[in-house]
Parts: structure tokens; C-alpha cells; sequence
């Protein structure tokens, strides 16, 4: 008869725990990225009625501890392109001041006036810089470091190395006719010069071609080693000559470096003509100048992708990698040691944490502008709720009639 008032109290004690997941469930409702845990219990077994293991009796019931579910939380869009949320699997890497290190699924970040990429808990977010830029889009990436971009940062200036003109020569020009042509390119400082083409024509389907620019900048342009180089076309107005494109050489003098090699693309990497310079019947004309150089730059602004790189956006129009965001997975999320404040800690039961980048492995991507919310289900809460309750007025029933049996014993030897 004692056994089963201690099984009642086990069983209120048990309960009782329950409900305080419950209410700490549903008090984090509205906790970014929290994760809802769910109650176990085990029952106690210490009481044999012989020596057949069907005659044992439990003594009750034991809080065995929580579990939380690792499913994904709604995405929620926000104004801010410091908010990050990861779609799929994955912890977002933190550091304390004094290199400690911890991992999170929430990603309210904001840059501090250092330019260090912080949450709330003013934890550094870790990523890995950009080191280079290779010409077709990739580039290298450094070691897991502090996402830091000071402010005022500048991005250098790239000297120009090829222009691309589309222009039209006319066809029925008479002999001694000029059509100039202006590009401005840029040397290694980032000073824009202009570059004036001047073309003469010097019979049918043929003209000269020379450049020229600024006393101020330098002393002069060559075309193909000389001051002027020839130009043909066929009774289609097509180039025929040059048969390769126009190496334009500038001397400077105006303190960047003192000789730049410009070339004019006028065939494709194939040894196609591109025909960007063409020799029709119609008037001369030109409709697209452009060259791949640009000048220093101010930041004006940063944003993340998918990818979780983080791009710069400067003054002078580039749009330059900076950072990519690190991510890491672990062989069990539910060996993490909780931290509190959506926080969560290495340890031997989680396993060592697996470094990678957004969409590598088993990681997720990224969504910018956007916050997981909490995973907790309010009506499955509220229905957990109930039957903890009815579980704990069950278990108070149980100690309430074993005391009146007891109470009836205690009688009848009266």
C-alpha cells in the first residue's frame, strides 16, 4: 500500500516536470529558431512477488529527461539583409571575444561600428574571406576568420585591357573622310583617359586607323606597333584585315604605370570575327563603346546570396565577394549541449563540429531578409497540456485513495 503512494508521488513529480516543457514550449513560441522539446519517461521497476519475472511490480514513473526536434521552423521575410535563415541543416558559427565558440540557428545579425557582422549576444559570426577573383566569377577562400567589413572600405582600381567598339564604317565615304570615335578607359590608378579613335578612309573597302590621347595623360597610342594600322573589308562589308585583334599601347606619364596594353577585341576567342567593326553602305556611326577597367570605389552597401557570400556594393558600380558565410553539421544535433539564448555548444555526444559552406554536403542553403521561427505547434502543445493535466489529477486520485484505504486499515485494527 506505501508502494503505491510512492508511485503516486513519482508520478505528480513526473508530471509535474512535464508541464514545465510544456509551458517553456509555448512561452517560446515566438523565440527565433527555437526547437520544441518533448518529455520522457521511464518507468521504475524495484519490487519482485517471486522469482518469475512476470511478478514484477513498478514503483512508479521517472522524468527521464527531453528531446528536441530538430524539424525546420517557418521562414519569416524581414526588411533587414543582415537576417539570415538556413533552409535545410546546418549551424551558423559564433565566436565569443576570447575565441570560445558556439553554434546557432538564429540569424538576427547586424554589423556593429567596427564592421563585425554580431547577434544579440554580441557573438561574431564566422565566415571565410574571399582572397581572389579569378576572371570568369570564382574565387579562392581563406581561412574560418571574423566577418568583419570596415566602413569606408574602398575596392582598387583595375586598369582597363580591352574595349569593344560596334561601329559602322560607310561604305561609299570618299577618299580622305574622318570619322572619329571616343572610348575613356582607365590606367592603373584608376584616372579615366579618353582614348580618340580617328579612322581614314584611304579607298574602297579600306581605311587607317590611329589613336590618340591627352598630352596631360601621356605621350601616345600605337596600333599594332605603329602610329596608324589598316583596315579591310570584303565586298560584304565584313573585316578581313586586321585578321586578329588590336593590341593599343599607351604611354603614360601621368604617375600610373607607364606603359598599358589595351586590346581592341574585334575577333572571338575562336578567331571568328565578332563583327563588332563593319564596312556597310550606310552612314558612319557608332553604337556601343565599352572597356572592362573602373576606378577605386567607396562601399556603399552589403547583402548576402544563397550561397552565403557576402557581397559589397561600391560607387564605382562593381559588385565584389568579400566574405562566404560558414556553416557547420554534426554527426548527432541531439549530443548539443544547450547555452541558453538559442545557443548550442560542441561535446563528445554531439560529435566534432563538420565545417563546410552553405549548399556543400548535407548543408542547407541560405534565404537573405528572412528569420527561421520557433517549431513549436501550439495545438499540439495545448493537447500535451491537457493530458498532463489529466495525467497529474490521476496521480493525485491514487495517493487520495491509498490514503483511505490506509485510513480504513488503520480503522479496523481499532
Amino acid at each position: 500500500m506505501i508502494g503505491s503512494l510512492f508511485a503516486g508521488i513519482s508520478g505528480l513529480n513526473a508530471n509535474a516536470t512535464a508541464m514545465t516543457v510544456v509551458g517553456d514550449n509555448i512561452a517560446n513560441v515566438n523565440t527565433t529558431a527555437f526547437k520544441a522539446n518533448r518529455s520522457s519517461f521511464a518507468n521504475i521497476l524495484s519490487q519482485s512477488l517471486g522469482g518469475s519475472s512476470g511478478n514484477d511490480i513498478g514503483r512508479g514513473v521517472d522524468f527521464w529527461g527531453t528531446t528536441p526536434s530538430w524539424s525546420q521552423g517557418s521562414l519569416e521575410n524581414t526588411s533587414s539583409p543582415t537576417d539570415l535563415a538556413i533552409n535545410g541543416r546546418g549551424f551558423f558559427t559564433l565566436n565569443d571575444d576570447n575565441g570560445g565558440r558556439f553554434y546557432s540557428r538564429a540569424g538576427e545579425f547586424t554589423f556593429d561600428r567596427n564592421g563585425d557582422l554580431r547577434n544579440p549576444d554580441n557573438l561574431v559570426v564566422q565566415g571565410y574571406p574571399v582572397t581572389g577573383v579569378a576572371p570568369d566569377g570564382t574565387f579562392a577562400l581563406g581561412s574560418l576568420s571574423d566577418i568583419s567589413v570596415p566602413g569606408g572600405s574602398i575596392t582598387p582600381p583595375m586598369g582597363s585591357t580591352e574595349i569593344n567598339a560596334d561601329i559602322n564604317l560607310n561604305a561609299g565615304a570618299l577618299v580622305g573622310d574622318i570619322f572619329s570615335s571616343a572610348v575613356t578607359i582607365y590606367d592603373s590608378l584608376g584616372n579615366n583617359i579618353p582614348v580618340t579613335l580617328t579612322f581614314t578612309n584611304t579607298g574602297a573597302g579600306a581605311w587607317d586607323v590611329g589613336a590618340s590621347i591627352p598630352a596631360s595623360a601621356g605621350t601616345g597610342v600605337t596600333l599594332n606597333g605603329g602610329a596608324t594600322t589598316p583596315l579591310a573589308f570584303d565586298t560584304a562589308g565584313q573585316l578581313t584585315t586586321p585578321a586578329a585583334n588590336i593590341p593599343m599601347v599607351l604611354t603614360l606619364t601621368n604617375g600610373a604605370t607607364n606603359t598599358q596594353t589595351v586590346t581592341w577585341n574585334l575577333y572571338d576567342a575562336s578567331g571568328l570575327n565578332n563583327g563588332d567593326l563593319t564596312g556597310y553602305a550606310s552612314p558612319s556611326s557608332t553604337t556601343f563603346l565599352g572597356q572592362n577597367g573602373y576606378p577605386a570605389g567607396s562601399l556603399r552597401g552589403l547583402s548576402f546570396d544563397e550561397a552565403g557570400i557576402l557581397m559589397g556594393s561600391y560607387s564605382n558600380g562593381q559588385l565584389t565577394p568579400l566574405f562566404q558565410l560558414a556553416l557547420a553539421e554534426f554527426p548527432s544535433y541531439y549530443g548539443l549541449t544547450k547555452m541558453g539564448h538559442n545557443l548550442y555548444a560542441e561535446s563528445l555526444e554531439s560529435g566534432q563540429a563538420l565545417p563546410g559552406v552553405p549548399g556543400s554536403g548535407s548543408l542547407g542553403s541560405i534565404s537573405p531578409s528572412a528569420i527561421e521561427m520557433s517549431n513549436v505547434d501550439l495545438a499540439q502543445e495545448f493537447v500535451k497540456m491537457i493530458t498532463t493535466q489529466r495525467a497529474f489529477q490521476a496521480n493525485s486520485r491514487v495517493i487520495t485513495t491509498s490514503d483511505e484505504i490506509l485510513t480504513e486499515l488503520i480503522n479496523i485494527k481499532r
